[in-house]
């Protein structure tokens, strides 16, 4: 659990306006925010497009993406990987890796959506390796 059940529950309170997107991601689904004037997608999810003045609304997003940038942290064995992955549809999310040896990792390598106990019932999305990074550098 990456916070407590009191912490989760106060920021959930906090920002009602993420209700759709913590359904969805009880139900094991990303949701991502897209303008309805110029038609792009961002995150953080917010009611006003970052790019223009327009109004956005909720979508399904692939829960793909590649790993944009990562570091490893931690001692072992509690080492975490922690990365920006840019989604399929765009967006860079900052996140964790899991699944996965957080040394085996690759700027580029292929990652699917997870989701992870916060505290009470929330769930945040983490990403985990969609098959081993292979070096192909030889």
């Amino acid at each position: 659990m990456l916070l407590s059940d009191d912490t989760a529950a106060a920021l959930w309170a906090a920002n009602p306006g993420l209700e759709p997107f913590h359904a969805a991601a009880e139900a094991g689904h990303l949701l991502i925010r897209r303008c309805t004037a110029c038609g792009k997608a961002h995150w953080y999810p917010r009611p006003h497009c970052p790019f223009c003045p327009g109004t956005t609304a909720w979508e399904p997003a692939s829960g793909r993406g590649r790993i944009y940038s990562f570091a490893v942290t931690g001692k072992p064995p509690q080492r975490r990987a922690i990365a920006y992955v840019t989604l399929d549809e765009g967006p860079m999310l900052l996140t964790h890796i899991v699944g996965a040896d957080p040394h085996a990792l690759a700027i580029g390598q292929e990652v699917a959506v997870a989701f992870e106990p916060a505290g009470g019932s929330l769930r945040l999305p983490v990403f985990a390796p969609l098959h081993s990074h292979q070096d192909t550098s030889s």
